[in-house]
């Protein structure tokens, strides 16, 4: 595919406020953009995420990760969210996490995001939670675009924010 020909594709996809379009744009984007122009796709997608997450709940309703523009738009908060963790602003992910917990229809998406949620809430970083709260391999073999397994270690910290929270 062009350049041209990508970029066209990219513009109608953001025209029509089709994130998972963009998504299945993706691999190209990398062999084709330059570091900056990559850079632009992603904020595209931020952008009409974000958009589309006011508009979600301004309307009150939850997302139906069934429905492919809500599952991308997921996707690409839950990428926010990690960006923020990586970067070390973790209060802001951890807000994050909280909302997008409860934003969704899928009981185990949700559930996963309330281990994230309170793991950012307990300051641990992004290192730990990932060497010691997720489980990277048993989540990699359920092919979820989240980290959605998580060891024992998760319970305990899951009880204790109920514990604390009492």
């Amino acid at each position: 595919m062009s350049v041209e020909d990508l970029k066209a594709k990219v513009l109608e996809a953001q025209k029509n406020s089709d994130i998972a379009s963009l998504y299945v744009l993706e691999q190209n984007a990398h062999d084709t953009f330059d570091e900056e122009t990559l850079q632009g796709f992603y904020a595209n997608i931020l952008d009409l995420a974000l958009e589309k997450l006011t508009d979600t709940l301004e309307a009150h309703r939850v997302m139906d990760m069934t429905e492919v523009q809500d599952f991308a738009t997921m996707r690409a908060l839950y990428e926010y969210a990690m960006e923020y963790y990586h970067s070390g602003n973790i209060s802001d992910a951890s807000a994050l996490f909280e909302v997008l917990s409860g934003l969704s229809n899928d009981d185990k998406f949700s559930s996963a995001l309330k281990f994230h949620w309170i793991a950012s809430a307990e300051n641990i970083n992004l290192d730990d939670f990932m060497s010691k709260i997720a489980d990277m391999d048993a989540t990699q073999d359920a092919g979820t675009f989240y980290i959605s397994e998580f060891t024992k270690e998760a319970q305990k910290l899951l009880d204790k924010s109920q514990i604390d929270g009492e």
